[in-house]
């Protein structure tokens, strides 16, 4: 992720170092999660509330959303990518417990709330702090952590509060994360191919502190 991809240069894979195993595993990070937040997206809307529709989803998610990610974010680690490797990593777990919620509830058993809001809370404590960290490579990047960010506390607020307004707010959020996905994907894609950016990547929002000259 990041680390492996300047998002100044147009040529992006020149500048990877040539002793590395894979590729860069993003785009196919990136473009799972997107599929699988698709795959919710009608069941987050009131739709496909059947069985069938669940079970449908919950396949999505675990090809897609935990399958996908799982392999880029192992990739990126093998490429010694920190940033790009954990994420991916972590949240494909993340999407294995969606297909097992979506699979029990096609078959009428529902996951335990409040299990369910603490492991929440704990993602956006994790989320909040990667959203920092991937500050120092693009606004992009930034803009796609804070909106998981966002997603996890309407999350939170919807169990806490138990405003249906706050169901919209993870609505919205998901519809936002296939967006902002899709993009940084085809930017990486597509920018390197063209040598130019078609699709456009922000520079960073903050800048690490230069190392003293002592």
């Amino acid at each position: 992720m990041p680390p492996e991809l300047p998002v100044e240069q147009p040529n992006a894979s020149a500048a990877l170092p040539a002793n590395l195993p894979f590729a860069e595993s993003t785009p196919l990070g990136l473009l799972g999660l997107a599929i699988g937040c698709a795959a919710l997206l009608p069941i987050a809307l009131g739709y496909s509330l059947t069985p069938a529709g669940l079970r449908t989803a919950a396949m999505f998610c675990l090809l897609f959303g935990a399958g996908g990610q799982f392999l880029a974010g192992t990739m990126a680690l093998a490429n010694k990518n920190l940033l790009g490797g954990t994420l991916f990593t972590t949240f494909s777990f993340n999407w294995v417990m969606n297909w097992w919620a979506l699979s029990g509830m096609a078959e009428g058993k529902m996951p335990d709330p409040t299990i369910v809001l603490s492991v929440d809370i704990t993602f956006l404590a994790i989320f909040l702090v990667l959203t920092y960290a991937f500050g120092f490579y693009s606004k992009l990047l930034f803009a796609f952590l804070a909106d998981i960010d966002l997603l996890y506390l309407g999350r939170i607020l919807k169990e806490i509060t138990h405003v249906p307004a706050m169901g919209l707010l993870v609505t919205g959020c998901t519809i936002a994360l296939i967006g902002i996905s899709l993009w940084i994907a085809f930017a990486i894609l597509v920018n390197p191919a063209a040598g130019r950016q078609v699709f456009a990547m922000p520079g960073p929002i903050f800048m690490p502190k230069k190392p003293d000259a002592a």
